[in-house]
């Protein structure tokens, strides 16, 4: 899905000024935005985004603008103790890094433009001048290598070919780092034995939450899960579960057998697949082709018995261990309630763990 900076992108070329980004690398504290965190801007104080709560945009406005001037990049750092939190820092006490570049390649504009589904790597430090860049999507395909803004084109195509000798682990690093949806900083080898410092930043496509089976939790997960941000839709092979009554705000409603349904959505790794019929006829058939599949997080209902005899079945079916080990189920994670509303949010609660990497526990536990 398109990042929602991507209309003052667009606002910014019409503009016609030069302008550039800035974008969190690193937090440490109670910093108020997370590794990802952007704002762009040009040399006449115009800006869009930020990368605090608003007490360092300023100062980063004004590196953007020296960026601008001298056409290269640069890492900068904020922070401050108690005493000086309300002079220039951060309010909270919080530390940041944020890297500073001096335009916006139109290869990184269209990956915040864009669907989603891409992951833009930028080399932080290690390769001599820093800011060379390269762009994959989730599945690891390359889409551009771009050597450093730089006025010394000589070391931007040395930064740009040590990029290119490390651009396997650095491929490999994206994909890792879209898989858990949480943009990032990471030390990665090249060949040479140089260690290169880069910068994940992954723009996911919208998820899509799929439950088979117009069952009473599917209507409240399609509650829940649209305004989190789901494209949400809900497939059964008996039209009397699909109406309109009970499913108003699904996106979309397919009346068809599992394997229809799902070829017509298409699984990959931004869909959640929920198994909710509880009849063996729907379900097994439904598990089989999701296990099979790319798709982030499956899970199925029924109890711990249910779930026994059909991961027997399952495995019967020619299922191996690993794509059974994939299967979630019972659904959801054990918040105690009972209700519809309740259960789809403890699935919900499950399928976000998953997608971010999260462990579940209590935040006093971490």
């Amino acid at each position: 899905m398109a990042h929602p900076l991507a209309p003052d992108l667009a606002r910014f070329r019409a503009a016609g000024a030069p302008f550039g980004r800035a974008v969190v690398t690193e937090v440490w504290g109670s910093a108020p935005r997370g590794t990802g965190a952007m704002m762009v801007a040009d040399a006449q104080v115009h800006f869009a985004g930020g990368v605090s709560g608003g007490c360092v945009e300023t100062a980063v406005i004004g590196e953007i603008g020296e960026a601008i001037a001298r056409g290269t990049p640069a890492l900068v750092s904020y922070g401050v103790s108690d005493e000086t939190a309300w002079t220039v820092g951060l309010a909270c006490g919080g530390t940041i890094r944020v890297w500073v570049e001096p335009v916006v390649r139109p290869e990184v504009a269209a990956a915040i433009e864009g669907p989603g589904g891409a992951v833009v790597a930028t080399v932080l430090a290690g390769a001599g001048v820093p800011g060379a860049q390269l762009v994959v999507t989730a599945e690891g395909e390359r889409v551009a290598l771009l050597a450093a803004p730089s006025p010394d084109a000589g070391a931007a195509a040395a930064a740009a070919r040590e990029l290119e000798q490390a651009a396997g682990a650095v491929t490999d690093a994206a994909v890792a780092a879209y898989r858990r949806t949480a943009s990032r900083v990471e030390e990665i080898a090249a060949p040479d034995g140089t260690t290169l410092r880069v910068l994940l930043e992954v723009f996911p496509r919208r998820p899509v939450l799929l439950c088979f089976g117009g069952v009473h939790v599917a209507a409240a997960l399609v509650q829940l899960a649209g305004p989190l941000g789901y494209r949400t839709i809900v497939a059964d092979g008996r039209e009397a579960f699909l109406s309109r009554e009970r499913f108003p705000t699904a996106d979309e409603l397919i009346l068809a057998w599992p394997d229809e349904a799902f070829a017509r959505v298409g699984l990959d790794g931004d869909t959640c697949v929920c198994v909710l019929s509880h009849d063996p006829k729907f379900d097994e058939p439904a598990l089989l082709a999701a296990l099979r599949s790319p798709a982030r997080y499956v899970g199925a209902i029924g109890s711990r018995k249910t779930q026994a005899a059909r991961r027997e079945r399952l495995r019967a079916a020619g299922l191996t261990e690993e794509q059974l080990a994939r299967l979630h189920g019972p659904i959801g994670l054990d918040l105690g309630g009972r209700e519809p509303l309740e259960t789809a949010l403890a699935i919900l609660a499950e399928i976000t763990a998953v997608r971010f990497g999260g462990s579940a526990a209590p935040l006093t536990a971490r």
